[in-house]
């Protein structure tokens, strides 16, 4: 039987995988902390309690499906894979080293508990339709999931998947936006402004739900809210901060890419209440 965790326990998994984040970063010595911290929380819930998923048998066919679309933020998914129990957690400090299989963008070839290979931005979305198209063809109750950027909201290819989701009433679909409001290139709305976000995915025939995307037990809401949908998509605006956890990363754009160094990684844990790290060291 499905273990269900608690606020608690789900809060300390975030905790963890941000630690992970830290070091993997670190230990690479590049990578993509900011969003992969913001996406921490929201990865926690819906790998500890909300998907239908089985880490012994990653292929079975009755699972739920995520798809990362925003595929540099894959730091954050191999620790929660890691921590589910899809491969060993010492395996996270192998990330983007050469014959690694955790690679700096998804690579589904090299996992198969990966969906999908992504990272070109705006196409995660349509490969998500597609899955949940084929289980409405197979008559399967599994769900889908796909988490996207808000940078990525600027993508053309979305809007076009978006409005295609809503036209084929895909209600096994559910959209979640980790909108911190930066991208590489700086603030979203001095790149590319994309406000009123809630009204054009209302517009575009999806089911909106706006959440505080670092409050538990708001998003296990959120996904219990959006799977008694029916006859139209819903995407769930989850409001983040980017490098979420860190105080030098918070809301600071150039940590989109740029891995810390010793000094800051140690400034990072500490942040992030890593007690054991500090005992060791």
């Amino acid at each position: 039987m499905k273990k269900i965790y608690d606020i608690s326990e789900l809060k300390e998994i975030a905790r963890k995988i941000r630690v992970d984040v830290i070091k993997m970063t670190h230990t690479a010595g590049s990578g993509h902390p900011g969003g992969s911290l913001s996406s921490a929380d929201i990865l926690a819930v819906l790998y500890f309690n909300v998907l239908n998923h089985d880490p012994k048998n990653p292929c079975w066919e009755d699972r739920d499906i995520f798809v990362l679309s925003k595929g540099h933020s894959c730091p954050a998914l191999y620790s929660v894979l890691a921590r589910s129990g899809y491969f060993p957690v010492e395996e996270l400090m192998t990330l983007r080293k050469l014959g690694s299989r955790l690679q700096g963008h998804p690579h589904s070839g090299a996992l198969d508990c990966l969906e999908a290979s992504t990272g070109s931005l705006g196409q995660g979305l349509s490969i998500a339709i597609g899955a949940a198209l084929g289980l409405r063809l197979d008559k399967k109750n599994s769900r889908v999931y796909c988490l996207m950027g808000d940078g990525e909201q600027q993508e053309g290819q979305v809007w076009e998947a978006a409005m295609s989701a809503a036209h084929y009433k895909l209600d096994n679909l559910c959209g979640i936006i980790d909108r911190n409001r930066l991208q590489i290139d700086g603030f979203t709305k001095d790149v590319m402004d994309y406000e009123p976000l809630e009204k054009k995915w209302e517009c575009f025939g999806w089911h909106v739900i706006n959440v505080d995307g670092h409050d538990i037990k708001a998003l296990l809401k959120a996904f219990e809210d959006a799977k008694k949908v029916k006859n139209k998509p819903t995407v769930i605006i989850a409001n983040t901060i980017k490098g979420k956890g860190v105080s030098f990363m918070e809301n600071v754009a150039i940590w989109h890419g740029q891995a810390p160094k010793d000094e800051e990684m140690k400034k990072a844990l500490n942040d992030l209440g890593e007690e054991e790290y500090h005992k060791s060291n």
